[in-house]
């Protein structure tokens, strides 16, 4: 994720959190243009989820063959998700907040710790995830009919970070539930270090918590923590079957393609010390995934690659259902688009995951939830995994309009207010943490609709 305060502005009913290849230019919502209809437009038809099977036999456990996601017994699972973003690490710009200077995690945490003091901070944290994400939620996400979550979390989480290299006492209080929560409802989850020490991102981008330089990469002492961090992680989970993968970094692009692609070596030889059963999964840089060679080739084994692509946002053409053709479909001779994406992936024998995309913002309600459902159907035939950006999206005024960036968003009317954390009560900040759990949200219908449908539709006819 890596919107500003100031690039929110700009957007209508839409923000961003991830991009193909770098910059961080802002989609501006365009009025979407529906072709002419020349036959009668589709309509979908849901059909009810079954009965959750528990993800707890080994059986169950996800690695890789080839290019495919596949379980012990060697069946492919075709992974389709999102993303539970600003849970455990916060992203203002989903959340109806960022004003008055206070747009990152890090700044939050720095003011409120300067006004109330470190216990107290750690406190109303605590109180803001447990309203974030309740089991109403989880049982919300299973009726969109996804398989998977990533879960992006920042390394505090586990970490002590008033003993660097040592776990909270709590350390493993919020993976644990998302977990047990995901798992008995037929959930796997991908662990995904959305914010490692010093930072891993652009200096401009605060989706790893902070805006500032990337220290991680100039820092060994950062570099370390980060390796002895997901050793912790990988031993705790690593004969977890609900387990689908550990997104070793998320969008690292504070460095050169080759700096990372040696430093992932090292937290994918971390892992594997520890645990043999999950998938190591290596994260693209903006240039793309060239800088890692042929993973078999340098010995890795259980290995997937991950891309986050936006059509229609941050440069890649305008938002509405032709760019998404354009990419989906590819040109005549297939060396366009995901085509040329699977012909590299096919090559590599390695699987994919497209860690984030948002198929839907912004383009009206039916048309979004049309282009959506295209999506996770094209790339499931490719073999690839897909997380959408994201389940839950909270604005000031509610509604979802033409399509904000959340399966589910508080209604209409039901308002979150902006606060200003430099000076609003310490009860004012109790009561808008708490809001975010007692708040009535509403599902995307449509998209909940078409991605649970027993027929799927042609959001690109007439185009």
């Amino acid at each position: 994720m890596r919107l500003t305060t100031a690039a929110l502005a700009a957007l209508v009913l839409c923000a961003g959190c991830g991009g193909t290849g770098g910059g961080t230019s802002v989609p501006v919502a365009a009025a979407p243009v529906p072709p002419a209809a020349t036959t009668p437009p589709p309509t979908a038809h849901p059909v009810e989820p079954g009965p959750a099977v528990p993800i707890t036999q080994a059986a169950q456990m996800i690695h890789a063959q080839g290019a495919k996601w596949v379980t012990a017994d060697g069946a492919e699972v075709h992974l389709k998700g999102a993303n539970i973003g600003n849970w455990l690490i916060n992203e203002f710009w989903m959340m109806g907040q960022g004003s008055n200077g206070i747009d990152t995690q890090c700044k939050l945490e720095a003011v409120l710790d300067k006004r109330f003091g470190y216990a107290e901070r750690d406190r109303l944290f605590k109180l803001f995830r447990d309203n974030w994400m309740q089991p109403a939620d989880w049982d919300q996400l299973a009726q969109f009919g996804v398989n998977v979550v990533r879960l992006p979390f920042i390394h505090t989480l586990v970490e002590d970070e008033r003993h660097p290299g040592s776990l909270r006492a709590d350390a493993w209080h919020y993976l644990d539930d998302a977990i047990a929560q995901a798992e008995r409802r037929g959930i796997y989850v991908i662990l995904d270090l959305h914010g490692a020490a010093g930072g891993q991102a652009g200096e401009k981008e605060q989706h790893d918590g902070c805006l500032g330089p990337a220290a991680l990469w100039t820092t060994p002492a950062y570099q370390d923590r980060t390796v002895w961090l997901w050793q912790q992680v990988a031993a705790r989970y690593k004969d977890r079957p609900a387990v689908a993968g550990y997104s070793l970094l998320n969008e690292p692009w504070g460095t050169d393609p080759a700096t990372l692609a040696a430093f992932v070596g090292k937290l994918y030889t971390a892992v594997r010390a520890v645990d043999p059963n999950h998938v190591a999964i290596l994260p693209g840089h903006s240039s793309g995934i060239g800088a890692y060679g042929d993973p078999a080739a340098k010995g890795m084994t259980n290995v997937a690659f991950e891309m986050h692509f936006y059509p229609g946002l941050f440069g890649w053409g305008a938002i509405g259902p032709a760019v998404h053709r354009d990419w989906l479909l590819c040109n005549a001779a297939k060396t366009t688009g995901v085509c040329e994406w699977d012909k590299r992936i096919q090559g590599l024998r390695t699987p994919f995951l497209v860690g984030e995309t948002q198929p839907w913002a912004s383009m009206g309600l039916e048309t979004g939830a049309q282009v959506t459902r295209a999506t996770f159907d094209t790339y499931a035939k490719l073999g690839w995994a897909t997380t959408a950006w994201a389940y839950k999206y909270a604005s000031n005024a509610g509604g979802h309009g033409t399509g904000t960036w959340g399966m589910v968003t508080n209604a209409a009317g039901d308002t979150i207010p902006a606060l200003d954390f430099n000076t609003a009560s310490l009860a004012d900040i109790e009561n808008l943490f708490k809001r975010y759990g007692s708040v009535r949200y509403e599902p995307h219908r449509p998209l909940r609709d078409w991605m649970t449908s027993s027929n799927a539709p042609d959001p690109f006819a007439g185009l």
